[in-house]
């Protein structure tokens, strides 16, 4: 299910001017999760406005992540939801397992998530939820973003 307060900007090529747009999903523990999550995702994000190919691509690779960690080592249904405000989007995973992702050494069955994910984002936590635990992230402000808000003189470090 997915909620839209405000439409993009479509005839002048921009992102929403203000409003808050949000998507959410349950999804299964299924291995093809994080396939459906990303194509889920860019498309509601393209649909937004947000049209940059290079930046939609990282979200894709951060949503992946998330998914990916929240099926394989989750406990119970996965809810994912992003929004979108102000130009900045967030994306939170949450699942039944309350153990912390944490960083560990890269091998053949993974431990690239979390690199990945500070290398996309802007910042990534956790908090307690419903038992178990929800994964936030913020991602880095798209491109066509930071230079619609320059142009109005918005811009934000």
């Amino acid at each position: 299910m997915w909620h839209r307060t405000m439409l993009p900007d479509t005839k002048r090529g921009g992102i929403f001017a203000m409003g808050h747009l949000t998507a959410q999903f349950d999804l299964p523990l299924a291995k093809d999760a994080p396939a459906a999550s990303r194509r889920a995702t860019t498309t509601i994000l393209h649909g937004w406005g947000y049209q940059d190919q290079e930046w939609l691509a990282a979200v894709a690779v951060v949503v992946s992540e998330l998914v990916t960690n929240a099926v394989r080592h989750g406990g119970g249904c996965v809810a994912y939801a992003f929004e979108a405000y102000d130009g900045q989007v967030h994306i939170s995973v949450a699942d039944g397992s309350s153990v912390i992702p944490r960083r560990r050494k890269p091998d053949g069955s993974g431990g690239y998530g979390l690199g990945l994910i500070e290398a996309l984002a802007d910042d990534w936590g956790v908090h307690d939820h419903q038992g178990g635990k929800l994964v936030w992230v913020r991602l880095a402000r798209a491109p066509s973003v930071l230079l619609q808000q320059e142009r109005q003189g918005k811009a934000r470090p």
